[in-house]
């Protein structure tokens, strides 16, 4: 689980393309990758078999248990995310969204941190939040029964136990790993975006303590590798599965790690570049009360744009338009229908805009740009200033690439 800035690859928290949308918390999106789906599975598969054994003749409880229990421990993920998302609003950076996905969670930062202080307020927070989960379950687990059922589940029998207290050993137990796992001091994991904050501190380099620290996650990645291989071929013990999935987030943790340093080494290449200065400074606008048809015979028929930003009488961007939504009114009525009633209406949270202050690596993971191409720039009262599409972004960052 880590804070993801820019398109740096996440570790335990990689994230996939587009994700499913769930909700909104604290303004901020909250999505699951389809991956989630199965790992969420086999999650419940797994524990189903364990409970079984803690419960024996109660299929139906055993199963329900493991349910629970695999929900609330995404639950707990999605916090971890939660923690580093918060302090990160909090330091300035937007955040475009929290995703679950087959390896945890992630927090996408919508530009990375400015400062070594930033950047290890923000690494910590998450581990801070699984610190309090474990230390919370691991309380009311033994206010329940004692501390060495909570510790050792699996050495008693389900009559000395209600499956209040089966659910809260788990959770205590797998984020207690959770934690430490996190805390390997490997970029991108958080341990790791720890050392760099300690190293960037050190040296006043942010792009050599991201070297140092993708170095760290190389080496931690590997380690995983050659560790799964012992376990795999029964020298350090026999579980095919657990030797396979260390194997397999090994290679990945490597692969994260060098494309991060990669990453850094271009993002400090266009760190000088803001909206503004990639944006088309002359927008084209629907005023929010203007009739449907005078919008499809003046702006959708006059340009051929598939959609336009709608702005109020102040020029402030309050949603965006398309032609399939125009067109989904009768022509009868278009006349007395404003373009607003059709409009996708922008409260600042849908990904739709940008300040003109931010820097152009924050659209590089923008919602705007997979959703609609372009990002809507606005200043600081939400006025549209111009529109950022993605052969903009692209041209800047060909002309910022070496040669």
């Amino acid at each position: 689980m880590v804070s993801k800035p820019l398109a740096l690859p996440p570790s335990v928290a990689m994230f996939g393309g587009g994700s499913i949308r769930l909700a909104r918390i604290f303004g901020i999106r909250i999505g699951v990758d389809l991956s989630w789906f199965f790992v969420l599975f086999l999650i419940i598969w797994s524990l189903s078999d364990e409970f079984q054994n803690l419960f024996p003749g109660q299929d139906s409880k055993a199963f329900a248990l493991a349910v629970v229990t695999a929900l609330l421990f995404f639950l707990s993920i999605l916090l971890h995310e939660l923690g580093h998302a918060v302090v990160a609003i909090r330091n300035g950076i937007p955040i475009l969204g929290i995703d679950l996905w087959l390896f945890g969670g992630v927090a996408k930062l919508g530009r990375d941190t400015d400062s070594p202080g930033v950047e290890f307020r923000v690494a910590v927070a998450g581990p801070l939040v699984t610190a309090a989960i474990v230390l919370i379950c691991f309380g009311v687990g033994t206010a329940l029964s004692d501390a060495d059922t909570v510790l050792h589940l699996t050495r008693f029998q389900a009559v000395h136990m209600g499956g209040l207290v089966v659910v809260l050993s788990y959770l205590c137990t797998i984020n207690f790993f959770v934690f430490f796992f996190n805390l390997i001091p490997g970029f991108p994991l958080d341990g790791g975006r720890i050392a760099r904050a300690i190293a960037w501190k050190i040296t006043g380099d942010r792009y050599r303590a991201t070297r140092f620290a993708a170095l760290l996650g190389r080496a931690a990645g590997w380690g995983m590798v050659a560790f799964g291989a012992l376990i795999l071929t029964g020298v350090l013990a026999s579980d095919t599965f657990s030797g396979i999935w260390l194997i397999f987030i090994g290679i990945f943790l490597a692969q994260a790690a060098r494309s991060a340093e990669a990453q850094a080494a271009f993002s400090d290449r266009i760190d000088h570049l803001r909206v503004q200065d990639v944006m088309d400074a002359e927008p084209v606008a629907i005023p929010e009360q203007l009739p449907l048809d005078r919008a499809e015979g003046e702006y959708f028929l006059r340009y051929g744009w598939p959609w336009f930003p709608v702005v109020d009488a102040a020029g402030r961007l309050v949603g965006v338009v398309s032609r399939e939504a125009v067109q989904s009114v009768p022509d009868s009525i278009r006349g007395g229908r404003p373009t607003a009633s059709v409009m996708a209406r922008d409260d600042g949270g849908d990904g739709l805009r940008a300040q003109l202050e931010d820097p152009l690596e924050a659209l590089l993971t923008h919602e705007g740009l997979g959703r609609l191409g372009a990002v809507m720039a606005v200043d600081g009262d939400g006025v549209l200033r111009g529109i950022v599409t993605i052969d903009a972004v692209r041209r800047a960052l060909q002309g910022a690439a070496p040669a």
